[in-house]
């Protein structure tokens, strides 16, 4: 009984590796093409000038055809097995037709990629996950029909009887007719004289050179209309107007609306041939997902500046809860730039995503994505620098919007804090604009930042000879007699703080409540000390040294 079970299995084990490579040979065959009874059979034999061989020979043998309007012959290129054979015939060449037209207004066919060999191999790149593999199908385009992307492919085929060939795939056959339907003449362009619809320069037809400039112009002319429109009643100065809804939405739906007219335009009333609706299509796209994206923007900018005040002036006023306001508002105004960013990243995926499936410019962007991502890094290491610098600010809080900072010697208003730049505002009224990695790398002073007290220095030189404490009296009434004067008397002073050959120098501490008015306070406390120490002087006792300007200096 066991010597006949191990009969048994060496014998099914023997069977097995007899037909293991038969199965294999099998299997890689049906890897490099699939496999049909016949290939167009109602259509008869093929004309014996076509080349279906490889990829390339196929769509020009079709293109070919095509251009001869031979119908029936260009039939042979299209795989129809979903079609009756009774009416291969008939259909076939009314299909022929509609892809010839689509291959006209839709597609651009890389020939490059289009390699001339039977099984479809690419030779030359290394870098393919299918290099140096057969093909059985080749994808030469998406074309959009409503909501979803149909892959325009050709198929390598083998017959029970006969070679493989290279045709239209039956699945892409399958839909010409709703893709005709979409993409076809459209009635305004059937109307016009044959001469407009002739062959002119670069692929393109006379139609299409009269008419693109006429669609741009009056795309552009509505958006003009547009924006007009919404533009009525807006003076000059309220045209840029921050809690305007009417001025946050009218850029965007200009956009907006001039993408839409460009869209209808080409796709109902002029439908241009594919060397044109690759830079329409994107454009289109574009311009749809900017328009979106920049209205979410302005909005969120209306609807922020009407719940939160960013004006510099009125954030610099000290008060209950004014320091509050400014770290609510500097905040804000980090997070609308982090939103801005993720809104830009957002628009950016979607239009390469649309873009890509149309196989418009996404095929070259992502083709080269690792190359333009060095490019682009490079190029922008200084603006993502400054953009994580301005982010650096708001969450440190070491520069708020209203802060009154002293950078490089000036005494400035923090007005606004932006992706790249601190726009300064000079007490003169003069704007500073500092690159915001240098505004952080660069140690300044903050009067606002916590206590807004400050004590402003009053240095006056007066001779050895000069008597202070009658100028010490002084300096009291003065300070009780200046309106605004911060009631702190343990703040207040007047201190000999070094002498030298001309005199002795003279320090006069003046306590002021908050940035906004130290400088005044002082510059008046300062001019009626010199007063006083003109009245003084005038006595017996010398109070100004007698030396010469010119050695003084």
């Amino acid at each position: 009984m066991i010597y006949r079970l191990n009969f048994l299995v060496t014998f099914v084990s023997a069977v097995f590796l007899l037909f293991l490579p038969v199965q294999a040979q099998e299997n890689s065959q049906l890897d490099r093409w699939y496999e049909e009874n016949f290939v167009n059979r109602g259509l008869g034999d093929a004309p014996d000038n076509i080349d279906r061989s490889t990829p390339r020979s196929s769509l020009e043998s079709f293109m070919f055809r095509a251009d001869a309007e031979d119908w029936a012959g260009a039939a042979h290129m299209l795989d129809l097995s979903s079609i009756p054979d009774d009416e291969q015939a008939s259909v076939g060449p009314e299909r022929a037709e509609q892809f010839a037209t689509l291959l006209d207004r839709k597609i651009m066919i890389d020939w490059y990629d289009l390699h001339d060999r039977p099984d479809g191999v690419d030779a030359q790149t290394t870098d393919s996950p299918m290099a140096g593999q057969p093909r059985r199908s080749l994808l030469l385009w998406y074309v959009k029909l409503g909501n979803r992307p149909i892959p325009i492919r050709i198929n390598r085929v083998k017959p029970a009887f006969g070679e493989p060939v290279w045709v239209v795939s039956k699945q892409t056959v399958s839909a010409l007719p709703a893709l005709a339907e979409a993409y076809g003449p459209t009635e305004l362009e059937l109307m016009l004289p044959d001469e407009m619809r002739s062959k002119a320069f670069w692929g393109l037809r006379w139609w299409e050179v009269v008419a693109f400039p006429l669609v741009v112009l009056l795309t552009a002319g509505i958006g003009y209309a547009a924006n007009q429109l919404m533009s009525r009643g807006l003076g000059r100065t309220h045209r840029d107007a921050p809690t305007s809804w009417i001025v946050a939405l009218r850029a965007p739906v200009t956009l907006a609306i001039v993408s839409v007219s460009m869209a209808l335009l080409t796709r109902h009333v002029f439908v241009f041939s594919g060397r044109i609706d690759t830079i329409i299509s994107p454009l289109v796209i574009l311009g749809l997902v900017g328009a979106t994206l920049w209205f979410i923007v302005n909005l969120a900018d209306v609807v922020l500046s009407r719940l939160v005040n960013f004006e510099s002036d009125q954030l610099a006023e000290m008060g209950d809860g004014m320091e509050q306001r400014r770290n609510v508002a500097t905040r804000i105004s980090a997070a609308r730039r982090a939103a801005i960013v993720i809104v830009i990243l957002v628009g950016a995926g979607i239009t390469i995503n649309e873009a890509s499936v149309m196989r418009s410019l996404g095929i070259s962007l992502l083709a080269s994505a690792g190359t333009a991502t060095i490019i682009l890094a490079y190029a922008g290491r200084n603006v993502l620098t400054n953009i994580m610098a301005s982010l650096q600010i708001a969450l440190n809080q070491s520069a708020r919007i209203g802060d009154k900072v002293v950078f490089r010697g000036n005494f400035c208003s923090v007005e606004r804090i932006h992706f790249t730049f601190v726009q300064l505002r000079i007490w003169t009224g003069v704007r500073l604009i500092v690159p915001v990695v240098d505004f952080v790398a660069e140690p300044f002073e903050n009067w606002t930042m916590q206590d807004p007290f400050q004590q402003q220095e009053i240095y006056l030189r007066l001779s050895h000879a000069a008597d202070i404490e009658p100028l010490r009296r002084r300096y009291h009434e003065i300070l009780d007699e200046i309106e605004g004067i911060a009631d702190r008397p343990e703040m207040r002073g007047v201190f000999v703080t070094g002498h030298d050959a001309l005199g002795q120098t003279v320090l006069f501490l003046v306590p002021c409540p908050d940035p906004n008015v130290a400088w005044g306070l002082a510059t008046e406390a300062r001019e009626r000390l010199l007063v006083a120490a003109r009245e003084l002087n005038s006595d017996a006792h010398s109070y100004f040294p007698e030396s010469a300007p010119a050695s003084a200096t």
